[in-house]
C-alpha cells in the first residue's frame, strides 16, 4: 500500500514492506522493555486522561434523567409508556436534587449542545499540539472541561441557556484532546507497537464510560446529581497535577527515560517522520484512502456518539430502568468495547509482527469487523419488541465489537502519513464537521419522535405543524 500523501518519505505500508513498518535496509533497534518503560506509563496516564475526558461527557447522559421531572417527557412522548413495568417490583427512588420541566426539546439542545464546542477545536487543535506540544494542550483541555463540570450545577440553576453554554465551554476543552494525543503519538510509538500502545491509551474512553455511568447512576439514587459534577470534576484537576508533572512531549525531553528506550523509539522512528513543515493540502484531498479513513470515522461516531447520548434516555422512558438500573445497564455495551479494544491491539500487532500478516490486512479486517458486526445487532435491536434483556445483550454485542474498529481505519492515519496527518491533527477532524452536525440533529429529531420498543423509530412528529398524532 503507497502512501496516498506525496512528498513524503516512504514509510510502514509501502509495497513490498507491508509485513512491517520498518524501512528495508534500515537498521531494527532491539525492542526495549514495556514494563515500567516511559512509552508505557504514557500510555497508561493517557488512559486515564480519555477516562476522565469521557466521564466529563457522559456524566451529564446519566444526570438528566435525575434532573428532568418524570411527567415532562412523558407527556411528550406518548410511547413511552408502550413497554410494561418490570414484573420484580423496583426500589423506590425519590430524587434529592432539583428538577426542572424541560420538554423533549430542550434536552435535545442540552445534550447536543456539547459538540458545538467539540467541532470548533478539533482541526485548530492539532496546529496548537505542533506549536506548544500536545501535553500542554490535553492537559489544560481536560482541566478547562473540569472547571466548568464544576459549575453545571450553578448554570443549571440559572437557566437552560447558561447551561448549554456551560457545555458548550466543556466541548471546546475536549475537542483538542485527540489531535493532541496523536500528535504525542507521532514522537512516542514504535512502528510495531502502534496498535497497542494506542488501544490502551483510547481505551480509556470507554473505560470512563463504563464507569461513569453506573456510578452516576448510583450518586443520583443515594445522593444529589450535583455531586456527579462535582466528584468528576475535582478527578479531572487530580489528573492534570500529575500528566503536567510526569509527561513529556517526546523522548528527548523525558527526565527519567532509559538511554536503551530512548534510542529505541528514536531510531525506530528516524525514517518515519517528515521535515517538511507545510501540510500538502491538495495530495491529502486526492488522497483516496485518506478520504476512506474519515468516511470511517464518520460512519462509526455518528452512532457510537448518538448512543453515547441517548442511551440512558433509550433505558429509562422505552426499558422502564430506574436511575440506578440505567447507569449500570447503560455501562454494560462500553464495558464490552473497551475488552474489544484492548485484545483488538495485542491481536493486530501480534498478526503483524509474529504471523507477517500485512498492514493492510490487518487494517481492512479489524475495520470489516469493527463496521459490519455493531450494524447488524443494532438493526436487530430495533426489532425486538419489549425484550429487555435482549435488547441489552444486543445493544452489549453492537457496541462491543465496534471496539474492534480501533485497530482498524481508528489508527489507519499512523500508517499512510504518520508526520503530516498526526502532527497537524486527527484526519477525521474534517469528518466531524458535519458529523456534530447531524449528531446533535439526531439528538433533536429523537427527542420529537415517537419511539416504539426497541430502537426503531416510527417518522410520526409530534410537534409537526402544532398536530399531534
Amino acid at each position: 500500500m503507497r502512501s496516498p500523501v506525496h512528498s513524503l518519505p516512504r514509510h510502514d505500508g509501502d509495497e513490498g514492506t507491508d509485513s512491517t513498518p520498518l524501512l528495508p535496509g534500515s537498521p531494527r533497534a532491539e525492542a526495549a522493555p514495556g514494563c515500567c518503560s516511559a512509552r508505557y506509563n504514557l500510555a497508561v496516564l493517557a488512559c486515564l486522561g480519555f477516562f476522565i475526558v469521557y466521564a466529563l461527557r457522559v456524566n451529564l447522559s446519566v444526570a438528566l434523567v435525575d434532573m428532568i421531572q418524570s411527567n415532562t417527557t412523558s407527556e411528550d412522548n406518548s410511547t413511552s409508556h408502550e413497554c410494561p413495568e418490570h414484573s420484580v417490583p423496583k426500589k423506590v427512588h425519590n430524587p434529592k436534587g432539583k428538577q426542572y420541566q424541560w420538554d423533549a426539546e430542550t434536552q435535545g439542545w442540552i445534550l447536543g449542545s456539547f459538540f458545538y464546542g467539540y467541532i470548533i477545536t478539533q482541526i485548530p487543535g492539532g496546529y496548537v499540539a505542533r506549536k506548544v506540544g500536545g501535553k500542554l494542550l490535553l492537559g489544560f483541555g481536560v482541566l478547562g472541561t473540569a472547571v466548568f463540570t464544576l459549575f453545571t450545577p450553578l448554570a443549571a440553576d440559572l437557566g437552560v441557556g447558561y447551561l448549554i453554554a456551560v457545555r458548550t465551554l466543556e466541548g471546546l476543552g475536549e475537542g483538542v484532546t485527540f489531535p493532541a494525543m496523536h500528535a504525542m503519538w507521532s514522537s512516542w510509538a514504535p512502528p510495531l507497537e502502534r496498535s497497542k500502545l494506542l488501544s490502551i491509551s483510547y481505551a480509556g474512553a470507554q473505560l470512563g464510560t463504563v464507569i461513569s455511568l453506573p456510578l452516576s447512576g448510583m450518586i443520583c439514587f443515594y445522593m444529589d446529581w450535583a455531586y456527579v459534577f462535582y466528584i468528576s470534576g475535582i478527578v479531572g484537576i487530580f489528573w492534570f497535577v500529575l500528566w503536567i508533572w510526569l509527561v513529556s512531549d517526546a523522548p528527548e525531553t523525558h527526565r527519567t527515560i532509559s538511554h536503551s528506550e530512548k534510542e529505541y523509539i528514536l531510531s525506530s522512528l528516524r525514517n518515519q517522520l517528515s521535515s517538511q513543515k507545510s501540510v500538502p493540502w491538495i495530495p491529502m484531498l486526492r488522497s483516496l484512502p485518506l478520504c476512506a479513513i474519515v468516511v470511517a470515522h464518520f460512519s462509526y461516531n455518528w452512532t457510537f456518539y448518538t448512543l453515547l447520548t441517548l442511551l440512558p434516555t433509550y433505558m429509562k422512558e422505552i426499558l422502564r430502568f430506574n436511575v440506578q438500573e440505567n447507569g449500570f445497564l447503560s455501562a454494560v455495551p462500553y464495558f464490552g468495547c473497551w475488552l474489544c479494544i484492548i485484545l483488538s491491539g495485542q491481536v493486530a500487532d501480534n498478526l503483524r509482527a509474529k504471523w507477517h500478516f500485512s498492514t493492510l490486512c490487518v487494517r481492512r479486517l479489524f475495520s470489516l469487523v469493527g463496521m459490519i458486526g455493531p450494524a447488524i445487532f443494532l438493526v436487530a435491536a430495533g426489532f425486538i419488541g419489549c425484550d429487555y434483556s435482549l435488547a441489552v445483550v444486543f445493544l452489549t454485542i453492537s457496541t462491543s465489537l465496534g471496539g474492534f474498529a480501533s485497530s482498524g481505519f481508528s489508527i489507519n492515519h499512523l500508517d499512510i502519513a504518520p508526520s503530516t496527518l498526526l502532527e497537524n491533527g486527527k484526519p477525521c477532524s474534517v469528518s466531524l464537521l458535519l458529523l456534530t452536525y447531524l449528531v446533535r440533529s439526531s439528538l433533536h429529531c429523537l427527542a420529537k419522535v415517537k419511539c416504539r420498543p426497541g430502537l426503531s423509530m416510527t417518522t410520526t412528529d409530534t410537534d409537526t405543524e402544532g398536530t399531534r398524532k
